[in-house]
């Protein structure tokens, strides 16, 4: 008699339904996008508290948000703006532009910690990430890039929209009751 993979003493072989359209997780592989979803709502939870604080690991204290500093301004109007585009990148350094850039980071971190609204955050985690990607430039020699086609801004995109793609919010997260809200069944895009 052979063991069906439900029936396998193995965490690895057992399936695990993902969103009822025949898609099958491992429950380690689950669990291992839930670990990929915590590490980068943690990466941008705590981008969005050493801007704001000046934790001083890429903000020091005097270059808070809290106490005054430019979160995208500083970086907008920056030499680490480099390309075609620094122009353009420089023109729209604001103090808009810093609520916008702190507004996200914190969404981002908050929604992919609780693991809701994936959609939305792989959508705005990709602009973001792209609009950095292209203000860093990193198509010409001593840009900071290790490779400029597929560097760190463009690696953080990618795990949103799979973190998004495959439901990780409802490992360790608050995906499936969130999914339940009646707002959210009706505009599915929240999900």
């Amino acid at each position: 008699m052979t063991a069906t993979p439900a029936q396998s003493h193995s965490d690895d072989v057992r399936e695990v339904p993902v969103n009822g359209r025949g898609e099958i997780l491992t429950q380690t592989a689950r669990r291992w996008l839930a670990v990929l979803r915590l590490a980068l709502g943690f990466l941008f939870l705590w981008a969005f508290l050493d801007k704001t604080f000046g934790l001083g690991f890429s903000t020091p204290s005097e270059r808070a948000w809290v106490n005054g500093g430019a979160p995208s301004q500083g970086f907008l109007k920056s030499d680490a703006v480099r390309g075609p585009l620094k122009d353009f990148f420089g023109s729209i350094a604001s103090p808009l532009s810093d609520w916008l850039f702190m507004l996200a980071m914190l969404g981002l971190g908050v929604a992919l910690m609780l693991g809701i609204g994936l959609r939305v955050s792989a959508v705005v985690c990709t602009f973001v990430m792209i609009l950095m990607y292209l203000a860093e430039w990193p198509f010409t020699p001593n840009s900071g890039s290790t490779n400029p086609l597929v560097d760190y801004h463009i690696i953080y995109a990618l795990a949103s929209i799979v973190i998004a793609a495959t439901y990780a919010g409802d490992t360790w997260g608050a995906g499936r009751p969130w999914r339940r809200l009646g707002i959210v069944r009706k505009n599915p895009w929240l999900i």
